[in-house]
């Protein structure tokens, strides 16, 4: 009998384009978001299913069902009916975090096929990047067929980073910015975390300093508008609606909200120019794997986070 192929979908609307595409094998829906929230190196266990949990409803509502999570999962506990293991997997920040996280399940796993990786991003012909369920029929499927298989050194990177990132240490995730591997988009992703800690001076993260121009710079009449705008010019972040949404009431301290018309108030344009850290006053939270953003501040001039007393409850 033949060996199949599994292939690992970075969320259930690709998961749904390649059905529809007939690709032979079976998928597995990998649906997290562990650019935010705490992790532990250790993915298949309680403690970890407990923080995600814990965080996801905090923070987002979203109840998960555990029982479905590890069903959904069990398939990567026998793999003897496979031949090879494919990666689906997108250019930015949440993609890339996701897929450290796969990496090292597999390796938890002692999976010994062998691991091909589809990740879009530049794509010939066109200006901005994209997302794999962005991509035409034709393009998605020559991504297929020009998937890179990732090497020993490729899978030992992966592994490393994501234990890195569980860890409270992320100034060591800075070697490995220009490091060559099979992640194209590795490095700017790396870089895109170090820029989401606050900012030394404004203590805005990079993507809420972002935020600030877009309704400095653009006509924004209303919320959704300013979302459709971030979503778009967001960068490697690859954040989703509700993220976004999360964000932009953190930000409310910074804008005025008129009929028709949102702008930066006094404190916006503060916060822009740096003339004062707001790191208290927006206090987002949020853990990212082992670390609070809070308990650290980004150094723009020597690229480094260092280690602050902004934490607020």
């Amino acid at each position: 009998m033949d060996r199949k192929i599994l292939h690992i979908t970075n969320g259930a609307i690709l998961t749904n384009y390649l059905h529809d595409l007939d690709i032979a094998g079976d998928i597995l829906t990998w649906q997290e978001m562990l650019c935010e929230g705490p992790t532990t190196s250790a993915i298949d266990n309680k403690e970890f299913y407990k923080k995600r949990k814990d965080f996801l409803n905090k923070f987002y509502q979203i109840e998960i069902n555990e029982s479905e999570v590890k069903e959904e999962l069990h398939i990567l506990n026998d793999l003897d009916a496979y031949q090879e293991v494919v990666l689906w997997f997108e250019y930015d920040l949440f993609c890339h975090i996701n897929l450290l996280a796969v990496i090292n399940l597999l390796h938890e796993k002692q999976v010994k096929l062998p691991l091909y990786l589809v990740c879009s991003g530049r794509v010939k012909g066109e200006t901005d990047l994209k997302g794999l369920y962005e991509l035409a029929t034709n393009q998605l499927l020559e991504h297929y067929k020009n998937k890179v298989k990732l090497t020993k050194d490729d899978k030992e990177l992966a592994v490393s980073l994501w234990h890195i990132y569980c860890g409270q240490d992320h100034n060591l995730l800075k070697p490995y910015i220009v490091q060559k591997s099979s992640f194209k988009y590795l490095s700017n992703c790396l870089k895109a975390h170090l820029e989401r800690f606050p900012n030394l001076k404004s203590g805005l993260g990079v993507l809420e300093e972002n935020i600030l121009s877009l309704i400095k710079e653009k006509n924004i009449r209303s919320k959704n508008q300013l979302m459709g705008y971030i979503l778009n010019y967001q960068g490697y972040y690859g954040y989703s609606d509700m993220q976004i949404q999360r964000l932009i009431r953190l930000l409310k301290i910074f804008y005025t909200e008129e009929a028709n018309k949102i702008t930066l108030n006094r404190k916006g344009y503060e916060a822009l120019i740096g003339s004062y850290n707001f790191s208290r006053e927006i206090n987002n939270n949020l853990i990212y794997g082992g670390v609070n953003r809070l308990d650290f501040s980004y150094c723009s001039k020597s690229n480094k986070l260092i280690k602050t007393s902004l934490n607020v409850n």
